[in-house]
């Protein structure tokens, strides 16, 4: 076990199953994010909680701009965490820009995987007609890098409510907008920049682990068409669309993220 690993990377382990179940949050957050999920699956897994270099309270002085600069560094966070605790078959549960990032790690370490669940998952965010519709042009994506250098508290909270859309759900809002605010603009920034403009379509046909997609209803950063065109591309995927609203159902809604992932686990050992 790598002392040095888990510390850096903030790394917390509960449950004593057999089976380990890995959370990785999304962008702008950090492991807490899960706190309404996790412990439901404490009893049956080992559940491990982690932040990414840079978020949370992963340690700020090992962050590192060159690594970051792609989604690739953030999986090799991933597959550090993995290796420091000597985990293999695990279930890899990501949000997000999480579900990509491991999505990379398990193309680079299949062994140390047995599924991947990808909530909100999106391989690329520009539209590329006619073929692909992720959801923003690029001069709306320039525009939000532009904001979080000129005002990242503004966009914070303007970001916070388009990423939940659900207005009556202020209180949710309020916790995604601290969370944002929680993390350095200047990190933040980069971060975004490396999920935002990425494109990972070639990679989608690479991916060996069987995975179960999540789609919400009314997402506006992962709409329906990404998550059917994830599904098509995604080899050995199961899709699941939710009734959850918005991009952060394991917030706004954690009864219905825990059922779906805990159907979707045990019809695996039937």
């Amino acid at each position: 076990m790598n002392d040095a690993i888990l510390s850096r990377n903030d790394v917390k382990m509960k449950g004593s199953g057999k089976t380990s179940i890995i959370f990785a949050p999304g962008f702008g957050c950090d492991q807490s994010v899960w706190n309404a999920v996790a412990p439901a699956f404490e009893e049956d897994h080992r559940v491990i909680l982690f932040d990414y270099v840079g978020s949370g309270h992963s340690d700020l002085h090992a962050y590192d701009p060159d690594r970051y600069q792609t989604l690739e560094g953030y999986a090799q966070d991933v597959l550090d965490v993995c290796e420091a605790l000597d985990l293999e078959d695990t279930v890899f549960v990501g949000h997000s820009v999480g579900a990509v990032i491991g999505m990379l790690a398990s193309i680079r370490r299949p062994a140390l995987f047995s599924h991947l669940v990808m909530v909100g998952p999106s391989p690329c965010y520009l539209n590329d007609p006619p073929e692909y519709y992720g959801g923003f042009e690029e001069e709306q994506l320039r525009g939000l890098l532009e904001m979080m250098e000129k005002n990242y508290i503004g966009w914070a909270t303007v970001f916070a409510a388009t990423v939940l859309n659900q207005p009556d759900r202020p209180e949710i809002r309020e916790e995604l907008e601290n969370r944002f605010c929680s993390t350095d603009p200047v990190i933040a920034r980069q971060f975004a920049k490396a999920a935002f403009f990425s494109d990972h379509r070639e990679n989608l046909s690479k991916v060996t682990v069987p995975s179960l997609i999540l789609q919400c209803a009314d997402d506006i950063i992962a709409p329906a068409a990404v998550g059917e065109y994830m599904h098509k591309h995604l080899p050995y995927s199961t899709l699941k669309q939710m009734e959850a609203r918005g991009h952060c159902p394991h917030m706004s809604h954690p009864e219905e993220t825990i059922q779906l992932i805990s159907d979707y686990l045990k019809a695996l050992v039937i």
